[in-house]
Parts: structure tokens; sequence; C-alpha cells
């Protein structure tokens, strides 16, 4: 039987959640669903046990792959190094701390057979440390028919969308170096592709804020982000993209980094100031014909950023921050039960073009 499907997993210093992960994948599947599936473990050099666990879950199984890298290359070419080994007609990238929930495979695998689509978007749920578990505020973007310029705002994450391997090598889509290596892959495969299809079910936890994840480590790292928008734009510069779309994405990208400038477990307060004029710099070279900021405060803070006026930026993210504290205070935080995932929707397969 031909493989359907090539699950890639980068592993570097998840001892703690690697087996969690690799069960959740297989989890529940008949033998004619896992003869459609195969599973390639990346170790990045792990400077902890996880090779020896991958081999030993490969010996133990027979149904893992793994890679051993010599050196250890990041994220995304670690996702690159399993691509070039995959042999499935597609393939998801999950990440090898975060985890499956049951049914999420066999769903996948019925959706693709179904419709065959360039790019499947799927759900997902962030799972905080203390069990919490939450929807993301973009998953409402995937209800209805799939519209680019509505999609593109959905999270711009590689694990949150399953690709067609073909379409990825037509395209030359991969993976750069670096942090932030979602940003010029994640978006061009939604732009570039002709056929996406929307599975509005939950078939991802996202675990936030592990120690030593990327998102939750301090580090003037997080100004690579700044290259990796650059990298996106040269390449969108390359296609005939619509300026309604252009507008979208610029609106997308001043919100994300004004997010990581204000987020104290990245960049750190000494770093704030750079961090903004970076965001100022990149908005003078990017910004659109016939822009317009947003409305509200997040149209405040791009306004702020476009007047490169960092003082009044800090003022106003010291009085939310204060009020929002106050606030948090008398409130809870809705829960989502890890019973109750979103039920799978129907979305028409078509073109976002």
């Amino acid at each position: 039987m031909d493989v359907l499907l090539t699950v890639v997993v980068p592993v570097y210093a998840v001892e703690g959640y690697l087996y969690q992960c690799l069960e959740s994948i297989r989890a529940g599947l008949t033998a004619a669903e896992n003869a459609q599936v195969e599973v390639i473990a990346v170790d990045d050099a792990s400077p902890d046990t996880c090779g020896l666990m991958l081999d030993g879950y490969a010996d133990r199984h027979g149904d893992l792959r793994v890679l051993h890298l010599e050196d250890n290359v990041g994220l995304g070419l670690a996702r690159n190094a399993g691509l070039a080994e995959a042999r499935g007609r597609y393939v998801w990238f999950v990440d090898s701390d975060d985890w499956l929930p049951a049914g999420s495979v066999r769903a996948v695998l019925e959706r693709l057979r179904e419709t065959e689509p360039d790019v499947l978007l799927i759900d997902h749920l962030r799972v905080h440390e203390s069990g919490r578990l939450q929807s993301d505020p973009s998953s409402p973007l995937l209800a209805g028919p799939p519209e680019l310029r509505r999609l593109i705002g959905v999270q711009h994450t590689a694990w949150n969308r399953v690709l067609r391997r073909d379409f990825l090598a037509k395209h030359d889509l991969k993976f750069p170096a670096g942090w932030y290596e979602d940003v010029p892959f994640s978006n061009p495969v939604l732009i570039a592709a002709d056929r996406v299809d929307v599975l509005n079910r939950v078939c991802y936890h996202y675990r936030v804020g592990r120690f030593g994840a990327i998102t939750a480590t301090r580090s003037d790292r997080h100004f690579e982000a700044f290259e990796q928008w650059d990298r996106f734009y040269a390449w969108l510069d390359g296609t005939d993209a619509d300026p309604a779309l252009r507008v979208r994405v610029f609106t997308l990208m001043i919100s994300h980094l004004l997010v990581v400038a204000g987020n104290e477990s990245r960049v750190h307060p000494s770093r704030r100031r750079a961090f903004f004029r970076e965001i100022a710099a990149l908005y003078r070279r990017h910004r659109p014909a016939g822009y317009l900021p947003p409305a509200g405060t997040p149209g405040l803070k791009h306004r702020l950023v476009a007047a490169n006026s960092y003082a009044m930026y800090a003022a106003l993210r010291t009085g939310y921050r204060v009020a929002g504290i106050r606030r948090r205070s008398t409130q809870r935080t809705p829960v989502v039960s890890p019973d109750l995932p979103s039920p799978p929707q129907r979305v028409k397969t078509g073109s976002l073009r």
C-alpha cells in the first residue's frame, strides 16, 4: 500500500514529552491505516538521551524511522532533513513536545483521500503547563469557505497545515535556518496553493510556555524575526499577489511583531526599545500602497510604530498591562474541556486565487 502521510518529528531536548508525542501519532489506527502512515523522527543532535530513546522506540515498535544529525541545525533545517526522506504523498510536521488528540490522524487521512488538497489546515488547542486547554484566537477563521485573505490570518505555524509533497517540491518551499522559520514557509504555502481544504476539528495540542521552548526564552535571537519577514517579502514580491492581500499580510506582520515585543518571556526589557525600532524600520520597508491601520487599540499601536514613537508605545503598554492585571484578578479564563474537541465541519475545498 502506498504511503499517504509522512509525519516528520524534529527532536531536540524533549525527554519528558517525546514518548507522548510518538504514541499519539499512531494511537487507535487500524492495520490498514498504519500502513498508510510513516513517521520520521529527526534527532537534531539532541544533547540529552532523546537519540537513544528514539532508537529504543524504533527497535520495540518497528514503525519509526530515525534520522540522526551529526550537528544541531535548528528546527527548520531538521524539518527539511525529514522532508527529504519522506515517501508519503503528504507531509505533516509535528513538534516533539506536542501531541495529537485521539482520532486526529484518522480524520486527516480521510480528508486527504476525499479532497486531495495542496494544503489541509487543521484546528488546535493551546495547552498550558497547568493542563488548561484554550482555543487559539485565530481558530474562528477556519470556519466558512477557504478564502485566502481570511485564512492567511490563521496562526502561521508548520504544524497546523498538512502539505502535499509534490506541491512543496514544485514551488521549492522549504524552511530557512534560524528562529521564526515558520514565517517564510507557512505563509507562502497558503498563497501558492491552488487547492486548500479546512478540517475544522481539533487535531493538535500545542504546548504553551514549556521551559526551554523558543517562545519562552529571553534572547536576542528573537530579532531574527525581522530577517524572516524580509525573506517572506522577497518571496512575495516575486508573485502576483493582489494589493488587498498585501495589506492583510502587512497588518498581520506588524501585529505579530508587537506581540513578540511585548512578551516578557521573549524580549528583555532592556532590548525592547531596539526591537521596537526594528519594527518601525520594517514598517517603512514594506508598507503597501493603500494601507490603513486597523481600528481600536491595535490600530493605535500600528500608528505608534509608523511614527517610531517608542515612548508613547511604552506608556500605552504599561497602562494596558496594569488594567489587564486588575481585570484578571476578578475574572476566570474559560476552560476548554479536553473531552469536547471542536466538532468536524464540512468546508468546501477550492481555489484561494
